[in-house]
């Protein structure tokens, strides 16, 4: 009987569950070829990274459209606001005093006779500039700290833990309404810079614990067994697997820090006039809540509106890099 010519399409059919292997190795070449994959996974099938989850998540996210569109529009008019408000905000005529809304003042006047619609607008370069620089420094600073304290431990850790504690007992208003009376300069800076030392311990806590536990990985030891440097393993190794909580505590303090610097300039230990700033405005306002409710108005619904786009954005990130939510 002649031999028959070796086929391994027949010899998998011949099988018992050939029809099964068939179907999976037809299966498998269809994944190959598909640009998305399965689930969970990227091009070719390849698996995708925390960040590329969390972007797609993210894009699903109504929250984290709707506050994005939100951060984007203020970021824009922080920038450019005579783009949609002509005229300068220190400019103010006090015969239009309280006066409501009118032609060329759609949020009317407040108790000095300035256009509150061209101060709200103005006023949203100084809290985005002020949160995002203060959430920067709070960032960097924290996160050096908190990374050395947990990767080398000992006697450092020790101390770094001990000062940040101290930190931590100070109340920030009341450390603010001290170290800010002294103050007499009229720019961002000296706030920044309030914000930025009381500010750095949460995030150098947070840091802290996020070395620690990614330190202990399989990756990190079999990186330090092949030799690599302390700054390596940091750089490459464990930053980009321990940042990822910072970014969300991050997010989140930014709304915070931009209704701090109001808080300070209501209480007048922060921004003073001239500068335009929507705490300025707020404390300006309140005298005179029965006559001309709405210069309080605008201002205060503007920096409501910043702060919860930010604590929302906030939420979303941490949804979308927490991987027990997955």
């Amino acid at each position: 009987m002649p031999e028959q010519p070796y086929e391994p399409e027949g010899a998998i059919a011949g099988t018992g569950m050939g029809g099964a292997m068939d179907l999976g190795a037809s299966e498998a070449a269809t994944l190959e070829r598909t640009p998305g994959g399965p689930e969970g996974t990227g091009p070719a099938g390849r698996p995708r990274s925390l960040w590329s989850d969390a972007w797609r998540d993210l894009r699903r996210n109504p929250v984290f459209l709707i506050s994005a569109v939100v951060i984007l529009f203020l970021v824009f008019i922080s920038v450019w606001p005579s783009a949609i408000a002509s005229g300068s905000p220190l400019k103010c005529d006090l015969a239009k005093a309280q006066d409501g809304p009118g032609p060329g003042a759609p949020f009317g006047y407040d108790g000095q006779g300035c256009n509150v619609y061209t101060r709200t607008v103005y006023g949203a370069r100084t809290s985005v500039t002020v949160g995002v620089l203060a959430t920067l420094g709070v960032a960097v600073l924290g996160s050096v700290l908190g990374a050395l304290a947990g990767y080398f431990g000992g006697v450092w850790d020790s101390f770094l833990s001990r000062i940040t504690d101290i930190f931590f007992a100070i109340p920030v208003v009341l450390g603010g309404l001290v170290l800010l009376s002294v103050v007499t300069s009229n720019t961002v800076w000296p706030v920044i810079g309030f914000m930025v030392l009381l500010g750095w311990p949460q995030i150098g806590r947070i840091a802290r614990g996020s070395v620690i536990t990614a330190k202990q990985n399989d990756y990190v030891q079999a990186a330090r067994a092949l030799g690599a440097s302390d700054s390596r393993i940091l750089l490459r190794h464990i930053t980009p697997n321990a940042v990822a909580p910072v970014i969300v505590v991050a997010t989140i303090a930014l709304g915070t820090y931009i209704a701090l610097e109001a808080t300070l300039s209501y209480l007048g230990v922060g921004l003073k006039p001239p500068s335009v700033s929507w705490g300025i405005d707020i404390s300006a306002a309140s005298p005179y809540i029965r006559n001309a409710p709405h210069a309080l108005l605008w201002p205060s619904g503007a920096l409501a509106l910043t702060v919860l786009a930010f604590i929302m954005l906030g939420d979303a990130v941490r949804d979308a890099l927490d991987p027990k939510l997955r």
